[in-house]
């Protein structure tokens, strides 16, 4: 796609990444990114991804990454999971929390589970946290 046509039914991101070609085209050399491509750029990886984004409109994944945290402020929290099963009667109970020094916090109920068992599932879940 040439900065000059677009498709015959673009998507919004076909769109933006006009307008980076457009600029690209006709700006002048070694000029900075103008913030309002920079704010098209993190509404359509709001959408599509930080990857897809950066790929499809030739722009630095890394850079694109820190903009977007910056613009949305602190990470968002993880989302809640509840996995449900039904226990028998005096199996075992426990809580284990898990915290890392940066504040990514995991809180995990669990019934019916071994110590052998645990002591695999902390492991796997404390280096995936890091």
């Amino acid at each position: 796609m040439s900065a000059a046509t677009l498709p015959a039914h673009p998507t919004p991101l076909d769109r933006v990444r006009w307008r980076f070609d457009h600029w690209r085209q006709t700006r002048h050399r070694r000029s900075p990114i103008p913030e309002a491509l920079w704010t098209v750029a993190l509404a359509a990886a709001r959408t599509h991804g930080v990857y897809h984004t950066a790929r499809t409109l030739r722009l630095n994944y890394t850079d694109l990454k820190r903009r977007l945290g910056a613009a949305d402020g602190a990470p968002a929290p993880a989302p809640f999971v509840e996995l449900l099963s039904v226990p028998s009667p005096g199996s075992p109970a426990c809580t284990l929390e898990l915290a890392t020094a940066r504040g990514t916090k995991l809180r995990i109920e669990l019934q019916g589970i071994t110590p052998p068992d645990l002591t695999t599932l902390s492991r796997t879940l404390w280096h995936a946290a890091r």
